[in-house]
C-alpha cells in the first residue's frame, strides 16, 4: 500500500530542517531528506521512510490501524484533558506586608482591610473543589500574603481532610508565601500537615531586596533564615520535602545571573524557575523601570542555562524549570501539567481561583484582572454555583476556544506548536482581544527563544554527541 504524507510543520535549523507534528514527534532532516519528504520521493530511501513512518510524518498500511495508533499517541499527548480540574487556588487575602515592584495583583498593604476570606466562603469553596472528578487535587494558598489569614488556611486544611475521609481523593496542600510571618507555630502546622511550601527568591540580596522591598529591613535576610530553618526541621523530622523557590526576572536581574543562581546553590535548592515578567498589575504600570525586551530576557536566560550546565558538569545538581518542562515534553512525551503551556490552557478545566469574596475565576491571572476592575474571567460565585455549572460556563468554553493553539493564526503553523501554549488573559489585557493574532508578541518571542535554545542542545546531542541539560 502506498504511503501518504501526513501534516507537519517545519523550520530551517542550522544546516538541517526541524519538523514536528501534532503528536509531539520531531525529526531533524538534511536538505536532501527534506526535499524527498516534500517531493514525496522518500519511499526510495528505506532508512528515511522508516523513521518518517515511525513518527507518523507519513502513514501507510491499514487506515483504521494507523488512526487508532495515532489516536492513542494523541490521547497521551493531551492526557491532561482527561484529568479534570486539579489545581484549586484559594486567595485567602489580597493584603500583603510587602510592596513588590512587579506585583500582578497590586495587592493592598492595609492590615485592617476586610479583603480576607471568611470561614463560610472557605467552606463553600472547598465543597466545590471536592466536586471535581479528578482523583488528585492540589489546594494552593495564595494572596496577597496568605499567612495574613492563617486561621482560615488552617480551617481549609482541617475541613478538607475531614470531608476527604469519605470522598477519599488524593489532596496535596501548597502554600505560596513570602514566609515573613512564618513563626514557630505556623511552621509546625505546615510541616505536621505536609504542606508544600513555595516562596519567592529573586536572587542575591541586592536583586531580591530591589524587587521585593520590606519596610522593616532586608526581606532577603529574612527569607534566607526561614528557608534554612524550615529545611532543617524537615530534615530533623525525616521528611523528604524542602522549601521550593520562585524566581521572577526584572531589569535588575539581567546583569546578575551568576549571583542569582549561586544564591540558589548556596541554599541547596535543586530547582530554579527562571520566569519572565508578565506585564500585568504593577509590572505593566512600571514597565519602563522593571521590564525589558524579549531579546534581553533571552540573553539572560541563555547565560543562566549555560551556567547551570557548567554546575551540572561539576556535579552540582540543579535544574531550570522551563527547560525541564520543555525537555520532558519533547524527549519523553511527559506532559508536566504547567497550565500556561497547555492547549487549550488550564483555565477552569485545569485550575480555578476562589477569591476572598467568594467570586470564582478561570485562573489566578483572571482573578488578578478582576482586582483591577475587569471581571471578564469570572465564572461564578461559591454561593451560586456548583462545579458542573462552572466548567460548563460560557466563559470556560470561550477560554478553551481562544487557547487551542492548533487553530490559531501563526500558532497553527509554528514548528513549536506541540510544546507551547497561550494565555488569553494576557492577550485580553494587552490587546482587548482574547486572540492575539500578531505573531512574535512578547510571550511568543520568549517561548520561541527558549525552545530554540533547547533544540540547539538536542541538535548537538543528536549530531555531536553532546548531552543536553536534563
Amino acid at each position: 500500500m502506498i504511503s501518504k504524507l501526513n501534516y507537519f510543520n517545519f523550520k530551517k535549523f542550522k544546516d538541517k530542517y526541524l519538523i514536528t507534528n501534532d503528536l509531539g514527534n520531531y525529526l531533524f532532516l538534511s536538505q536532501q531528506e527534506f526535499e524527498k519528504l516534500c517531493g514525496q520521493t522518500y519511499i526510495e530511501d528505506k532508512n528515511l521512510c522508516d523513521k518518517l513512518l515511525k513518527k507518523y510524518f507519513v502513514v501507510d498500511g491499514n487506515r483504521e490501524i494507523v488512526i487508532n495508533e495515532a489516536a492513542n499517541e494523541l490521547r497521551n499527548h493531551k492526557n491532561y484533558l482527561f484529568e479534570g480540574t486539579q489545581l484549586h487556588i484559594f486567595v485567602l487575602t489580597t493584603n500583603c506586608n510587602q510592596s513588590c515592584i512587579y506585583c500582578q495583583a497590586s495587592a493592598s498593604t492595609l492590615k485592617n482591610s476586610n479583603k480576607i476570606m471568611s470561614r463560610e466562603v472557605a467552606q463553600k469553596a472547598v465543597d466545590i473543589a471536592l466536586q471535581s472528578f479528578s482523583k488528585s487535587l492540589s489546594f494552593e494558598f495564595q494572596g496577597g500574603e496568605p499567612l495574613m489569614n492563617f486561621e482560615v488556611l488552617k480551617y481549609i486544611v482541617e475541613y478538607a481532610k475531614e470531608r476527604n475521609k469519605t470522598i477519599k481523593k488524593e489532596i496535596s496542600f501548597n502554600l505560596v508565601s513570602n514566609l515573613i510571618l512564618a513563626d514557630d507555630e505556623i511552621i509546625e502546622f505546615l510541616i505536621s500537615n505536609d504542606i508544600n511550601i513555595a516562596t519567592s527568591l529573586d536572587g542575591d540580596e541586592y536583586v531580591h531586596d530591589k524587587n521585593r522591598p520590606y519596610r522593616k529591613g532586608s526581606s532577603f535576610k529574612i527569607i534566607k533564615e526561614k528557608i534554612n530553618k524550615i529545611n532543617n526541621l524537615y530534615k530533623e523530622k525525616n521528611k523528604k520535602c524542602r522549601v521550593q523557590a520562585i524566581q521572577t526576572t526584572t531589569r535588575f536581574s539581567l546583569e546578575n545571573w551568576k549571583e542569582i543562581i549561586d544564591t540558589y546553590v548556596d541554599l541547596s535548592m535543586k530547582n530554579i524557575f527562571i520566569r519572565p515578567l508578565t506585564p500585568l498589575g504593577n509590572s505593566k504600570e512600571h514597565w519602563n523601570k522593571v521590564g525589558y525586551t524579549p531579546e534581553e530576557f533571552l540573553d539572560f536566560y541563555r547565560k543562566c542555562c549555560n551556567y547551570v550546565k557548567d554546575l551540572n558538569n561539576k556535579g552540582i545538581n540543579i535544574k531550570e524549570g522551563h527547560y525541564s518542562i520543555f525537555i520532558s515534553k519533547i524527549l519523553k512525551n511527559d506532559y508536566i501539567n504547567y497550565m500556561e503551556l497547555r492547549s487549550p490552557c488550564g483555565g477552569t478545566i485545569g485550575q480555578m481561583a476562589y477569591n476572598y469574596d467568594g467570586n470564582i475565576y478561570t485562573c489566578d491571572e483572571g482573578r488578578m484582572l478582576a482586582e483591577r476592575g475587569n471581571e471578564s474571567f469570572k465564572i461564578g460565585n461559591v454561593y451560586k454555583n456548583d462545579f458542573n455549572s462552572l466548567v460548563n460556563s460560557k466563559v470556560c468554553s470561550t477560554l478553551c476556544t481562544a487557547s487551542c493553539i492548533e487553530t490559531l493564526p501563526a500558532c497553527s503553523d509554528c514548528v513549536y506548536n506541540p510544546y507551547c501554549g497561550v494565555c488569553p488573559v494576557y492577550n485580553y489585557d494587552k490587546t482587548g482581544s482574547l486572540f492575539d493574532q500578531m505573531p512574535g508578541n512578547y510571550k511568543c518571542k520568549i517561548y520561541k527563544g527558549i525552545l530554540d535554545l533547547i533544540f540547539e542542545d538536542i541538535f548537538y546531542y543528536d549530531f555531536c554527541n553532546k548531552k543536553p541539560m536534563l
